[in-house]
């Protein structure tokens, strides 16, 4: 199953009890149930942009995009983490709200709508978990999903609680339990998101080892510099950088050897190597530009 596929499954499951889990929370009267259908809210709004995110980054390259639209999924999951934010800023104040004004709970319609929320959760969590975890976007919706199940899990706490001592605070304060939990969730994702926005270097990527690397390994490379790397997505990485031959080697035969072992050992595909016979011809203006420039050219 295409991870698109699962994306859009998910969605279909999400959606659907979300109608349920409103109407179940207004007539119990369950905060616990009422965040947790919030969050489903936000879940079938990130399920759906991010199916969306996925159709339309097939789109190939055209002269004004011409990395073409994978971005959109980081995009994607970007919006998705910023949503999770404001999902838990209200989850919070409605519980404070409750806490200074009690509202009846019906724990047995509650307890029923829970469990019936946490089923339809971990049928769509299934359907994600099998799904590429190196892709943000599909990263991002797992995340959605893992945390609607445990909102579902605090409800049904929630309801027994309230069913054996008919203690109802514990409704707002298992509430705010969730919103912490859909809070570290979003945190993770627009970190994540905001740094490939941000033409960050790729996680786990180490531009010094890189640049140690190319010249112990790569016959011809005398010294590497400017190396710069960054992401179209979560596992699309880009790379570029300069290369001084050793005396005699042939620029092309340079060239391969420097992409075949960035491929070979770094993973990296997409590489533009930019060979200098002489001194380093960028201009020096910029301080940051200027002292990386001393240190290569």
């Amino acid at each position: 199953m295409t991870d698109q596929r699962r994306i859009g499954w998910a969605f279909v499951i999400i959606a659907l009890f979300m109608f349920v889990e409103v109407v179940g929370g207004v007539v119990s009267g369950s905060l616990a149930l009422l965040a947790d259908a919030g969050h489903m809210v936000s879940d079938a709004a990130a399920l759906g942009f991010s199916w969306l995110a996925i159709h339309y980054g097939r789109r190939p390259a055209t002269a004004q995009l011409s990395f073409g639209y994978k971005r959109l999924e980081v995009l994607a999951a970007f919006v998705n983490g910023c949503a999770l934010f404001v999902i838990a800023a209200w989850i919070v104040f409605e519980a404070i709200q409750r806490f200074a004004a009690p509202v009846p709970v019906v724990g047995r319609t509650m307890l029923v709508i829970a469990f019936i929320g946490l089923a339809a959760n971990i049928a769509a969590f299934l359907v994600l978990h099998g799904g590429n975890r190196e892709n943000l976007n599909l990263r991002g919706a797992w995340l959605h999903v893992l945390g609607d199940m445990l909102g579902s899990v605090a409800a049904i706490v929630a309801a027994g609680v309230i069913l054996l001592t008919n203690w109802t605070p514990i409704d707002p304060l298992l509430s705010i339990f969730v919103a912490v939990i859909i809070l570290k969730s979003a945190w993770g994702i627009v970190k994540s998101s905001a740094h490939i926005l941000l033409e960050g270097t790729p996680e786990g990527m180490n531009l010094a080892e890189i640049k140690a690397d190319l010249e112990q390994n790569v016959v011809g490379v005398r010294d590497a510099h400017h190396i710069h790397a960054w992401s179209i997505t979560g596992e699309r990485h880009l790379l570029t950088l300069h290369v001084h031959p050793t005396s005699g080697a042939v620029p092309r035969d340079v060239v391969c050897a420097v992409q075949v072992r960035l491929a070979e050992r770094f993973s990296i595909e997409h590489v533009t190597v930019q060979i200098e016979e002489a001194d380093c011809i960028d201009l020096r203006t910029e301080g940051a530009v200027a002292a990386d420039s001393k240190d290569c050219c």
